[in-house]
C-alpha cells in the first residue's frame, strides 16, 4: 500500500531541527506549542521512530532525525519550485525590496538574483537600511516588502524564514576582544543588534565604546579586520577571513534573532511581490545546511 509524507508535517520538523524548541518553532510556524508537537508526533507515528530527544540547551536529532533531515530539506525545496513553475506566470511592474546592509550580499543575493532571472520584466529596486528603518519604510508604502531582523523572542506580523544565532566577530588572531572598554563597531546606531549587544555587555557588567557608527557595512567589516573593534554578525553572515569569537573569547552571550519577511499591505495585490517573496522563500530554505 502507497504511503506518502504530508509536507507540513515536514516543514514542521525541520522548523524545529533549526530551532531546538518546540515553542521558537511554534512562533516560526504561526502555529500553537501543542500543534507543533502534535505533527511532530504525527510524523513519528508515520516513520515509527523518535526524531528528537531533549537535551541540555534544547531539542537534539535522534540518529533516525539525522537521517531524515537532509531529505526533508531537499524535498521541501523541490515542493515549492513545483508550485513556483506549475503556477508561472509573467509578471510585470516595479518591486520595491527592503534588505539589511549585512543581508543584501549573502543570504538574499541567490533569491534577488534567481528573481531577475525569473521575472526580467520586474524593475527591482533595492533599499537598503537597518531593519528598524525598514519597518518605517514599510509602513509608509515607501517598499513593497522586507527581509527584516527581529528577536527570536519578539512578536512580530512578519513571516518567519529562518532563526539565527548572533555571534560575536574579530579580527583572524586579533586581540580586539581583550580590551577594557570593549570597542564595538555596529554598521548604524537604528542596528536592529544593538539593543541586544548593548543589554548583554551591561547585564555582564562589560565597558565598552563605539569605534564606528555610521551606516557603512564596508567600513564596519575595515575596522574589524584592522583588529580595531570587534562586531557582532548572523552566524551564517560572518566573513571567513574574520573569527567568530565564541565562549573563550571571555564575551557574554548573545540572543538569537529571527529573519523574518513583511509585506506592506498593498503588496497582497501585486503579483509581482507575491512572486517574489516566494523567491526569497525558497531560497532561504534551499541555503538551510543539513544537520
Amino acid at each position: 500500500m502507497t504511503r506518502n509524507l504530508a509536507t507540513d508535517l515536514l516543514r514542521t520538523f525541520v522548523t524545529v531541527a533549526d530551532t531546538g524548541s518546540m515553542t521558537v518553532a511554534a512562533k516560526a510556524l504561526h502555529l500553537t506549542q501543542g500543534a507543533v508537537s502534535q505533527q511532530v508526533k504525527r510524523l513519528e507515528d508515520t516513520l515509527g521512530c523518535a526524531l528528537f530527544i531533549r537535551a541540555r540547551n534544547g531539542l537534539r536529532l535522534t540518529p533516525p532525525g539525522e537521517r531524515l533531515i537532509g531529505k526533508a530539506r531537499r524535498l521541501l525545496v523541490l515542493n515549492d519550485e513545483i508550485l513556483a513553475e506549475m503556477t508561472e506566470r509573467p509578471f510585470t511592474g516595479r518591486v520595491r525590496l527592503g534588505v539589511p546592509y549585512d543581508l543584501v550580499g549573502t543570504a538574499l543575493a541567490p533569491a534577488i538574483k534567481s528573481y531577475a532571472e525569473a521575472c526580467p520584466r520586474v524593475e527591482v529596486s533595492l533599499v537598503c537600511a537597518s531593519s528598524p528603518e525598514l519597518a518605517e519604510k514599510l509602513a509608509a508604502g515607501e517598499i513593497e516588502l522586507a527581509v527584516i531582523e527581529e528577536p527570536a523572542t519578539a512578536t512580530t506580523a512578519g513571516e518567519c524564514l529562518a532563526i539565527e544565532r548572533l555571534v560575536w566577530s574579530g579580527a583572524r588572531g586579533g586581540t580586539a576582544h581583550r580590551k577594557r572598554p570593549l570597542p564595538i563597531s555596529m554598521v548604524a546606531d537604528t542596528c536592529a543588534f544593538r539593543p541586544a549587544v548593548i543589554e548583554s555587555l551591561h547585564r555582564h557588567g562589560i565597558e565598552w565604546r563605539t569605534v564606528f557608527e555610521n551606516g557603512s557595512i564596508e567600513a564596519t567589516s575595515a575596522t574589524v579586520r584592522t583588529d580595531l573593534a570587534i562586531t557582532t554578525w548572523l552566524a551564517s553572515t560572518v566573513p571567513p577571513d574574520l573569527d567568530v569569537l565564541g565562549p573563550a573569547s571571555g564575551l557574554p552571550p548573545l540572543p538569537s534573532f529571527a529573519i523574518n519577511l513583511h509585506l506592506a499591505p498593498h503588496a497582497g495585490t501585486t503579483p509581482a511581490a507575491m512572486e517574489l517573496a516566494q523567491h526569497i522563500r525558497a531560497n532561504l530554505v534551499r541555503q538551510r545546511p543539513a544537520a
